[in-house]
Order: structure tokens, then C-alpha cells, then sequence
């Protein structure tokens, strides 16, 4: 059950109308009744801020949603008991009103406790493939000048021009398409509010924004006063199974049906009017995905996206989205290579107009084009002029030519910031990647600080070559990597790609699958007699066995990711010959988590530096596995990891040298291991949105190097133990959101380098220690207005200490 799906039904309405008469007609259940109608009555302002997501928490969230609805539908059916239950029946009143009570007491859990504060908060961390605003960003790494009180830097300079660009784009859609997006917009809400259509369709080149006009659509006040919206990308290797369980679960809710779970077959249900649903499917790129994702409905109505155009018999009808017009294209255009909409003084016009008509009048190459030549000479834009009227004319059925003229958009890179573009092809279409893994990735194959790899980010988004996506909460000096994301373009992974595949496929520097296969690519096998010499192999499969996988030799690989979709999935032989391997990225699509075989292989990673494994049970290593000796990082994301603690194979002797541990929603989490605090060269332990985790090993003080403890969004968590006071070299406490916290440690003094504690949302902790005062390198405390009053004392002497954020529950995100 994905979170509109708890929120956006009518049970909690439905609910209030029942108490609402029970309160005026029932003496003995009217103390109960009533104050159930306000702990509902505090629920329906974010039901109705939540209907329009299409985005599902992870499974350990769903669990609490699934819980509190079942809770509400079995509170919907004992109302109606009550109002059903004759005067005269005492006995049945009075076990009617104890349950009641009963009831009371479970909705009072949920709404006082710290579930609700936890799930909201958490609600906040899922946004997926959409650009968020960026408010601040204070994040200071190594020599970027990026500083909590500074002005965000490079970075942060980055960030705010996002935000400006979507802001402009969101005041200025008549500049983005007058003929397009602007009347794309009428005649599809038309063909949805005032029709019998119930599939329609928007189709147009790639590139042209298709996405765009149905994003627009979606947060249109009227669509959303008429459905509850839900946005699904489907992507050229769609996982069938997935997207049909989605569907199913969006149609079904708590009706009822008269068929089976076949999707082909109707759905045999009333919804009524105020249940409409408008279903998104973005990005299809075939019929007969379409037809085994339709489903028929009343009150459902299917908004497909497409660069296709299909036939009656699939889309009723369907709006083509057009180029656009001269004018338009040109102020598109001066904006992103200028920051105006209009041709400066003194500029020549006719080369301006030259470079703009050879764009085509796509809104995605204007764009790109336009930032790549913003500030460089008249001789580049007269070359890239030239270099773009050496492609044949655009049309509707020449994607390539988009390509070549997409090309000239990275002609003036350096070296290192198309190398590190053309990485971005390694991952697969319509998902957001981690900027931990672009990071580690770009470090390991380029030889390069992790500043400079910033620094190239950074360029890569001036030039709009990616999209950069945030967690609003996140961005300070100590924000880590997994909070912040990137974005791509289709149309640009699509240029990566066929950047990549050009020559020989032995001698390429980058394997990359396109989109997910049953099996390796054919060429691969064809050619599988000779080394490749690929630096990045990118595999994206189903499940794959021993016996699925080829006998290749890849000496020089240095990168390996692997993304499939699958409950079982048995590791690559070939990576035991991978004598150069350094970074490995394993990242499971699948619903549940994978148990992975063939962990032998780990045996043979000697030169492994970088670890990410996501929706993965974490594997017992067999007892012949080699240290791992230059392993500093690792990231376990949504990952299964009850097997750590009986490992014959303790973390210290696996990892002896390893700097960054994440562990970010895993499961089945209670503890740490007390191991962890055997590791010597840990400087950075991250344990967030673990919601069983409980307590923390009593010697964690042993860590020596330790300068970053992030533990936010840990809701069983009741207190850290008294050793962390003898982290000398910690810098930066994270507790947010933990909020059982009941307080800090009383020797917290202790941590002579803790520069910034962040400990918002932490309703527990009342009083702070008088050790505090110790704190000499204290420099910022991050909390709620109530919890300044505890740093009274200390910012006396150090004016400008507390700060307090924005609440961060706004849902404004969800329309995107």
C-alpha cells in the first residue's frame, strides 16, 4: 500500500460522518466518538495536501500505513454496528462502547506517538524523479568553498540557479510553448473532464516536453479538484509485474472486485465521483505494453505519454505536442545562453538565429545548446553553427539526427567533464542515481579529488546536462551523499549511450545495457573470445543464474554496476578476473529484497574500494574470504541485514581499513554490531531512517577517528550510550528525528571537536547536560524553537548558535 492509497480514501471521512452521529445520539460511546472526530478531523488537512503523489515509501513504511488503514476500515464497520444496535440491547452497548474505547486508544497511538512524526517525516525523504527547490545549502567539503555560514558556494550556486530555472519555467510556460505546452494543456484537460474518453494520449518527438505538459497537467488545480492523480513511469524496460501490482493496488483500495488478479481482466467496481482517478503513464515506448497495462474502470480515466502515436483501438484519443514557434524557440534559447528572453545589444543576430533554427525548435536541445555556448567567443558559436548545419533536418522519424546535434553540447567539456558525463550512461532510464555512487564512481576511474568531482558536477549542471535532486532537510556542512540525486534526461542518457557504443564493442571504454534484457547482449557474446577493455561495465537484467552469465575477460574494469530485478540473483563469475575492480554498485528494482549466491566472488576484490548494495539480505561471506584491505567505503540502502551479527566473519577482519559506513532504511536492524566499534580508521558512521534500531554498542567511544555520527530519523532509539562523550575528534552529531531521544550523553563535553549538533525533532529532550559547556568548538546547533531555550546559557557567549529551521512537513513536493 503506497501512501495515497492510506490518505487519499475515504475511510477517514467516511469515519468522521459516522462518529459525527454517534457524538449526537449515542450517550455511551459520545466521549469516545468525540474525541476520535478530532484526531480525524486533524488527519483531513493532509489527506487532501497528499491525494496528488503517485510515490511509494519503502516496504517497513508501507507496514505502518497498512496497519493504521486496516485499523480505520475496522473503526468504519464499528461505527456501524453502533448506529445499528437497538437501545434496548444493554449488554451489546455496553461490549460495543469498550471497543469504542479500544479504538480511542489505537488512533490516539498513532497520532500522539511517534509514528506519525516518523512516517511524515519520512514522507519527506521519498521524492523521486522531480526537481526540488533548494532553499539552502551550506555543505563545506575538503577545498570547495562551501561553508555552514556561507553562501553554499559553487554547489550551492548551482542549486539556487535550478531553482531560479524552475521558477522562470513555471511563470513563463506561454515562453516555453504557446502553441505547445499552453494549448497542450487545454485540449488534454478537455479530453479528460470533458469527454467519454477514458485513455488519452500525448505523443511528440523526444525532447520536445512531453513529460513537462503532463507534470503541468497533474498539478493543475482543476484535474486535481476532479481525480486523485497518480504518476507512474513506465521507461523502455518496464518491470511488467510491478507496474501491474501498482495499478491493482491504485484501482482496488478497499473495493471489492468480481474477477482475479489478471490485469487484463475489467475491474468490476463502482467508484464513485469523488473517487475518480486520473492514471499517468509516462514515457511508454510500445503497444503492447500499453495494452496489458490498460485496465477498464468507471471513474478511471488513463493519460498515456508516449513518443508514439497509437492507434484508436489502444488511445481513444490522443494531443501531438508541437515544436515550437520561431519566437518561442529564440527566447528559450537567450535565456539559457544569455538570462534574458530577448537578443542582447550588440550581439549578431543572424548567427544567433542560425544556431537557434538548427536546434529544431526542441525545448530540451534550445536548452542544453543554449547553456553550452553561454559565455563562450563568436569563434565557438560560428564552429558550433557550422557543426550543427552539417546534420540532416529534424523530423518526427530522425531521433538520431538529435543526437549528432546533441553532440555538439559537449564539444566544449574538458576531458574530464565528458568522461564523467558519458559515466551517467551506466545507470538505467528514469531513476534517480545517488550521488554517493557518481561521486566514489568519478573518483575511482578519473583519479581524481573528490572536490575536482564536484566541481565537475557543478558544470554539468550549469550546462543542464543533468538534473540535480534534493532532500530539502539535507545540504549542510555534513549532508552525505545519499540525500542529494541526480537526474537525467532520456534524451541525454540516450547521447551517453550512443557516445559510448561507438567503435568496435572489444574496444570500447564503457559496457553499457540501454535498457533491461533477459540476458547479456548478443554482441557481448559474439565477441566474448577476446578481452574487452572496458573501464565501466553497466549489466541491467532479470534474475540471472550460474548458467546465465558468459565466460568474458575484462582486465581493465575498474567500475561494475549492476542493476536487475529479481528475488535471487547469483553474482557474475567474471568478476573474480576483474584484478582492477574498485568500485561496485549492485542495486536491486525489485519489490523485495534479493539473496544474492555466489559470494565467493568477494574472495577475489582485493583492489575493491567502494561498496553499494541497495534491496539486498545481506549474504554470510564463506569463512575463506579475504580481507578486504582497501575497502573505505560502503553504502547499505534498503538492504536486509539480520546476518551481520552471526557472520563467522567479524566487520573488522572483512573491512580493517574502512572509512564510510551508511546504513540507510535497512531492515530488521535492532542493534549495531558491537564489532563496528573495533575499527579503527571509521571517520564516518551514518545509521539513518532505521526504525527497529534500539540501541548502540556501550564501546562505540572507541572509535578514535570517528568525526561524523549520524543516526537521524531512528524512532525506537532511546538515548546514545555514555562512550560517545570520548569521541574527541567527532564533529558533527546528528540525531534528528529521534523521538525517543531522551537526552545527550552526560559527558558530551567530552567531544572537544563537535562543531555542529543537529538535534530537530527530538520532542524528548528537555535538558541538556552542563558539560555542554565544554563544548569550546561548538559552532551551530540545529533544533525546534522549544529546544533553544536549552542553549540559552551557551549562546550568550556564542550569539547566533541556535538554529531553527522551516518545518520540513510542507507537501508542496507532492504535486510534482
Amino acid at each position: 500500500m503506497a501512501v495515497t492509497d492510506f490518505f487519499a480514501g475515504e475511510i477517514a471521512t467516511e469515519l468522521l460522518k459516522q462518529l459525527l452521529v454517534i457524538a449526537r445520539k449515542s450517550v455511551s460511546c459520545r466521549s469516545s466518538a468525540e474525541q476520535l472526530i478530532a484526531y480525524i478531523r486533524d488527519l483531513l488537512p493532509i489527506i487532501e495536501e497528499i491525494k496528488l503523489t503517485g510515490n511509494e515509501l519503502p516496504q517497513h513504511r508501507q507496514r505502518h500505513l497498512d496497519n493504521f488503514s486496516q485499523t480505520l476500515s475496522g473503526g468504519l464497520e464499528l461505527t456501524n454496528k453502533v448506529l445499528s444496535s437497538p437501545r434496548w440491547n444493554f449488554y451489546r452497548n455496553i461490549r460495543l462502547a469498550q471497543k469504542m474505547e479500544k479504538l480511542e486508544k489505537n488512533v490516539s497511538r498513532f497520532m500522539e506517538g511517534p509514528i506519525q512524526l516518523h512516517v511524515l517525516a519520512d514522507v519527506h525523504h521519498t521524492r523521486m524523479d522531480m526537481a526540488e527547490r533548494f532553499d539552502q545549502l551550506n555543505w563545506k567539503l575538503g577545498a570547495m568553498k562551501i561553508g555552514v555560514n556561507g553562501d553554499g558556494g559553487c554547489l550551492g550556486a548551482a542549486v539556487k540557479r535550478v531553482e531560479e530555472e524552475e521558477r522562470w519555467c513555471e511563470d513563463n510556460l506561454v515562453n516555453l510553448g504557446c502553441t505547445g505546452l499552453e494549448l497542450g494543456k487545454m485540449k488534454v484537460k478537455e479530453m479528460l473532464t470533458g469527454s467519454d474518453h477514458s485513455v488519452v494520449g500525448i505523443h511528440g518527438i523526444g525532447g520536445i516536453g512531453k513529460t513537462t505538459l503532463a507534470r503541468e497537467i497533474c498539478k493543475d488545480d482543476q484535474i486535481r479538484s476532479h481525480f486523485r492523480v497518480f504518476f507512474l513511469t513506465v521507461s523502455q524496460s518496464p518491470n511488467m509485474e510491478q507496474l501491474k501490482s501498482r495499478i491493482r493496488e491504485i484501482l482496488l483500495g478497499r473495493s471489492s472486485i468480481v474477477n482475479d488478479n489478471s490485469m487484463e481482466l475489467k475491474f468490476g467496481f463502482e467508484v464513485e465521483s469523488s473517487s475518480r482517478i486520473l492514471l499517468v503513464l509516462d514515457d511508454v515506448w510500445k503497444q503492447s505494453v500499453v495494452e496489458q497495462l490498460l485496465v477498464k474502470a468507471p471513474g478511471c480515466k488513463i493519460l498515456v505519454v508516449s513518443r508514439l502515436n497509437f492507434p484508436p483501438s489502444v488511445v481513444d484519443c490522443s494531443y501531438e505536442l508541437d515544436l515550437l514557434s520561431e519566437n518561442e524557440a529564440m527566447s528559450l534559447f537567450c535565456h539559457f545562453a544569455f538570462g534574458q528572453t530577448s537578443l542582447p545589444v550588440g550581439a549578431d543576430e543572424d548567427l544567433i538565429k542560425q544556431v537557434v533554427s538548427e536546434c529544431g525548435r526542441l525545448p530540451l536541445a534550445l536548452k542544453v545548446i543554449g547553456a553550452s555556448l553561454k559565455g563562450q567567443p563568436e569563434m565557438s558559436w560560428t564552429s558550433a553553427k557550422s557543426r550543427l548545419s552539417r546534420g540532416q533536418p529534424l523530423c518526427e522519424s530522425h531521433e538520431v539526427q538529435l543526437l549528432e546535434r546533441m553532440k555538439m553540447s559537449i564539444d566544449n567539456l574538458s576531458e574530464t567533464e565528458r568522461m564523467c558525463f558519458l559515466d551517467l550512461g551506466a545507470f538505467p532510464e528514469d531513476k534517480r542515481i545517488p550521488l554517493h555512487i557518481l561521486i566514489s564512481m568519478w573518483v575511482e576511474l578519473h583519479d581524481i579529488p573528490e572536490e575536482e568531482a564536484f566541481a565537475v558536477l557543478v558544470q554539468l549542471s550549469d550546462k543542464n546536462l543533468l538534473t540535480l535532486v534534493k532532500d530539502s532537510r539535507s545540504g549542510d556542512k555534513y549532508s552525505s551523499y545519499y540525500e542529494i540525486y541526480v537526474y537525467q534526461h532520456d534524451v541525454l542518457r540516450d547521447l551517453a549511450i550512443h557516445l559510448s557504443n561507438d567503435g568496435p564493442v572489444n574496444s570500447r571504454r564503457r559496457l553499457l545495457m540501454p535498457r533491461r534484457e533477459a540476458g547479456l547482449p548478443r554482441d557481448w557474446e559474439r565477441n566474448s573470445d577476446e578481452p574487452f577493455n572496458a573501464q565501466v561495465i553497466s549489466i541491467h537484467t532479470g534474475e540471472m543464474g550460474e548458467m546465465d552469465w558468459l565466460e568474458i575477460e575484462c582486465p581493465k574494469t575498474e567500475v561494475v554496476v549492476l542493476n536487475f530485478s529479481s528475488s535471487q540473483y547469483f553474482l557474475p563469475p567474471f568478476l573474480e578476473r576483474m584484478p582492477r575492480l574498485r568500485a561496485l554498485i549492485l542495486i536491486n528494482h525489485n519489490a523485495g529484497n534479493a539473496l544474492l549466491h555466489n559470494t565467493a566472488v568477494f574472495s577475489n576484490v582485493t583492489n575493491l574500494r567502494s561498496l553499494w548494495f541497495e534491496k539486498i539480505s545481506l549474504p554470510l561471506l564463506p569463512a575463506t574470504t579475504t580481507p578486504l584491505k582497501k575497502l573505505q567505503k560502503v553504502s547499505l540502502v534498503l538492504c536486509d541485514i539480520k546476518t551481520v551479527e552471526h557472520s563467522v566473519l567479524g566487520l573488522p577482519f572483512l573491512f580493517p581499513n574502512l572509512s564510510e559506513l551508511t546504513l540507510d532504511h535497512c531492515i530488521n536492524l535492532t542493534e549495531l554490531p558491537g564489532s563496528i566499534c573495533e575499527m579503527p580508521a571509521l571517520t564516518s558512521l551514518s545509521v539513518t531512517n532505521c526504525d527497529s534500531l534500539q540501541a548502540l554498542p556501550a564501546e562505540l567511544g572507541r572509535l578514535g577517528s570517528l568525526e561524523i555520527l549520524r543516526l537521524s530519523a531512528c524512532p525506537s532509539l532511546r538515548g546514545l550510550p555514555a562512550g560517545v562523550g570520548s569521541l574527541e575528534r567527532l564533529k558533527y552529531l546528528d540525531v534528528s528525528q529521534c523521538v525517543n531521544m531522551g537526552c545527550l550523553p552526560d559527558k558530551i563535553g567530552g567531544c572537544r571537536s563537535l562543531e555542529k549538533i543537529d538535534m530537530r525533532e527530538c520532542p524528548r529532550v528537555r535538558s541538556v547536560p552542563e558539560s555542554v559547556a565544554f563544548l569550546h568548538s561548538l559552532r551551530r546547533v540545529v533544533c525546534d524553537e522549544e529546544a533553544a531555550g536549552l542553549w540559552k546559557q551557551l549562546e550568550k557567549a556564542r550569539p547566533g548558535l541556535c538554529q531553527v529551521p522551516q518545518e520540513c512537513f510542507t507537501l508542496d513536493w507532492l504535486a510534482e
